[in-house]
């Protein structure tokens, strides 16, 4: 009884303390939520905002725009052609840098189309709704990235015609050697990078078709049969029920998670091209994160590249929001420092490991003749993306976009660094020796780009940029509890 008289006395005590005022204010139920879409506007607002893009007559900086892409994509066509009609060596690879700017520009390709997946699928599966506003000019960004990554590595080979004319003859070129050699860690890239194309692909046309048929009905109306009969081919007969939306739910959850893990297997298989050898500098288990976590922060930082001008240009401020900037910019971030742990990891494990080989290449790396690129890659990947702890800097739109430039910079260097002064600086001294690209692998890379830019802008200006289904599933409207307390 003395027991519980204490306990109750104790109870007493407690219940008489005080409640802090700063407890009635905390209340996690009721926190609020970021809103996605600003101005509280209307369902027909966004349609009209977002085909109202491709409706509208074609404004004189998109052809400007398309003029100078196709100029620079020319490049990429002289320069591939010059290869086929003269020979590999154009190129300005040499013994001991057979790998130089071919593969270095495939990799910083592949790396750019990882965040659209990243976005699309585990963001997604993940019920991040803040990626509806970008998710479909990542996945697009994907896919034009992937394509330019592909043209390297088939020129790459050289008699690139092998790698067209043999598919009819299965398996005949195969048992008469014809084909590459299938240990090869290139032929892994082969299936990695075209089962990706083939998901992300999917990926994109499924979330596509209710905005096709919106488009589709919205030209019949106008009267524009033509416009009406191409994006009704590409709808497939969608009419919204209730049975087309379960099916393209169910549809584009199972691609969500088949992506997902291509997003992690694909780079770390194109990581597996150097870290399965015995070069110094290559041979690490460090390769695979460290090459998908790489792969993620430039795909972002290109996203931010591609996202900030569409805003602005197309006055899209009230459906990608300031919210939608900084949480890229936070990814980036996060991913940015991860790889700066990894530079700071290699040179520790060449330490600790005591090959001098490793060592040297280390320390070749940032002081030998490529000291120059190690520097601008740790300035652009290290040093850069710390800036976005500061919200005053994630606030700056232009800011964003300039740092958003240099980290896909400064990714390229890492590709560089990684590849070309591994292979310039190996065992012997007696085979080291300097790679510098001819002119027309830089005309042929830089190229790329135009070939990258003109996908786009065809993208913006013949698709919605944006999903219009899903960014009117995450405004209030859409919540058909709002405004009221609803336990579950």
């Amino acid at each position: 009884m003395a027991h519980a008289d204490t306990s109750a006395a104790t109870a007493d005590a407690h219940t008489a303390i005080p409640r802090p005022a700063i407890l009635d204010e905390v209340r996690p139920a009721h926190l609020p939520r970021a809103t996605l879409v600003e101005n509280n506007h209307s369902f027909a607002w966004v349609t009209d905002k977002i085909a109202g893009i491709i409706e509208a007559k074609t404004p004189t900086w998109w052809w400007v725009c398309f003029a100078i892409a196709c100029c620079v994509a020319s490049f990429t066509v002289a320069g591939l052609t010059y290869l086929v009609s003269t020979g590999v060596g154009v190129w300005g690879h040499a013994n001991p840098v057979n790998w130089a700017w071919d593969i270095v520009n495939f990799v910083f390709w592949i790396g750019i189309g990882h965040a659209g997946t990243l976005i699309s699928a585990i963001l997604c599966l993940l019920r991040q709704k803040w990626r509806t506003s970008i998710n479909r000019a990542a996945e697009a960004m994907t896919i034009f990235a992937v394509v330019c990554a592909g043209l390297f590595p088939v020129f790459h080979v050289g008699r690139v015609w092998y790698a067209v004319w043999p598919g009819f003859l299965f398996p005949v070129p195969n048992s008469n050697a014809i084909w590459p050699n299938f240990r090869s860690p290139l032929e892994w890239d082969v299936f990695a990078v075209s089962t990706y194309a083939t998901v992300s692909v999917l990926f994109w046309y499924v979330g596509l078709v209710p905005d096709l048929a919106v488009l589709r009905d919205r030209f019949a109306r106008a009267g524009n049969r033509l416009k009406a009969t191409l994006y009704g081919l590409f709808a497939m007969g969608w009419r919204g029920s209730n049975r087309h939306w379960s099916n393209y739910e169910m549809a584009y959850l199972i691609l969500a998670g088949v992506s997902t893990p291509l997003v992690l297997s694909v780079h770390t298989i194109v990581s597996f091209d150097f870290a399965v050898s015995l070069i110094p500098g290559w041979h690490t288990t460090i390769f695979p994160p460290y090459f998908v976590a790489g792969a993620i922060f430039s795909g972002f930082g290109m996203v931010l590249t591609l996202m900030l001008p569409l805003r602005s240009i197309f006055k899209l401020q009230d459906l990608i929001t300031q919210y939608h900037i900084d949480c890229m910019c936070k990814i980036t971030l996060a991913t940015g420092t991860i790889v700066g742990y990894a530079y700071g990891m290699e040179f520790f494990i060449a330490w600790y490991g005591a090959n001098p080989y490793e060592g040297f290449a280390f320390i070749n790396r940032a002081f030998g003749h490529y000291a120059w690129a190690y520097w601008i890659m740790i300035t652009c990947n290290v040093i850069t993306p710390q800036f976005f702890w500061f919200r005053w800097v994630r606030e700056n739109t232009t800011l964003v976009w300039v740092l958003s430039i240099f980290v896909n910079v400064g990714m390229w260097f890492e590709r560089f660094v990684i590849i070309v002064t591994s292979l310039a600086r190996d065992f012997l001294p007696s085979s080291w020796g300097y790679y510098s690209p001819s002119i027309v692998e830089v005309f042929t890379f830089f190229g790329t780009f135009g070939v990258f830019s003109v996908l786009f802008l065809l993208f913006i200006r013949f698709l919605p940029i944006m999903p219009m289904a899903e960014i009117k599933a995450v405004m209030p409207q859409a919540d058909v509890h709002g405004g009221h307390d609803h336990k579950h």
